[in-house]
């Protein structure tokens, strides 16, 4: 099983970093993904690549909420580290309008940016969204030329949303939301096409039930799997050779 989607660099791991990770694998989760997002968590994260070889792999991007008036420089620094390392992806790019419509612009700007870059190094994109599908659905019809792929990480919208994003060749990232009671996905999760689909946490954040409101962890990934196979009726096993077969593709993890 792979989480695609984990923050075990920040600083909430700190004081027991390796523990986290012996409990993922434990549970069987044997790969963590590691998405990029501003200028201070580069360091950390190769760190925690370097420290856990064998299982964590690192993606480059600037996250939207830390678009400022400095963009174009951070852009430069990030795309900088395309020459200095082998990354899995560019992410984690995208569109987040929930805090802060200040940086609008310069977000998008980002954003076609990064994606741009993704078809230059023929890497998949990791996409944020909050509050944003259809101006992200938007800008990356403009931007596709077939030449893209990638996930919209953390998904929690619409069937007609899903299908939308699987139309334009995307995946879509299931996580802690999947598990929510009131979070409205027991009514999309069946409908779902399976080979668009990848398991992750967004650890610390998002924590699935019955950890909501605590620090999330990639060993959780599995009550994601367990919850997910529920709603689909079918077995934890089958899910998770679909989605870790979806992730390694994606994110040609077989050939590194």
């Amino acid at each position: 099983m792979i989480d695609t989607h984990a923050h075990i660099y920040a600083t909430e791991f700190d004081i027991d970093r390796d523990q986290v990770v012996q409990r993922a694998l434990a549970q069987g989760i044997d790969k963590i993904l590691l998405p990029n997002i501003d200028l201070d968590s580069i360091a950390p994260m190769l760190q925690t690549e370097a420290q856990y070889p064998d299982v964590c792999r690192s993606m480059m991007g600037l996250h939207p909420c830390y678009v400022d008036g400095d963009v174009k420089q951070s852009l430069a620094i990030i795309h900088s580290w395309f020459e200095k390392h082998n990354f899995i992806a560019v992410g984690e790019i995208g569109i987040d309008l929930y805090w802060d419509k200040t940086f609008k612009a310069e977000q998008e700007m980002a954003f076609i940016t990064q994606l741009n870059w993704a078809k230059e190094l023929k890497l998949p994109v990791v996409i944020h969204t909050r509050d944003s599908i259809e101006e992200t659905l938007t800008l990356l019809r403009q931007e596709q030329d077939g030449s893209l792929s990638g996930v919209f990480h953390c998904f929690g919208g619409s069937l007609e949303e899903a299908q939308a994003i699987n139309g334009l060749g995307f995946h879509l990232g299931l996580g802690g939301v999947s598990t929510f009671k009131n979070g409205g996905m027991d009514k999309v999760i069946p409908h779902l096409d399976m080979n668009y689909v990848i398991l992750e946490t967004d650890c610390p954040y998002l924590a699935p039930v019955p950890h909501r409101g605590k620090r999330n962890e990639p060993a959780y990934t599995w009550l994601v799997a367990e919850r997910i196979a529920q709603l689909r009726e079918t077995s934890i096993a089958d899910l998770d050779k679909q989605t870790t077969k979806n992730a390694q593709i994606l994110f040609n993890l077989n050939n590194l």
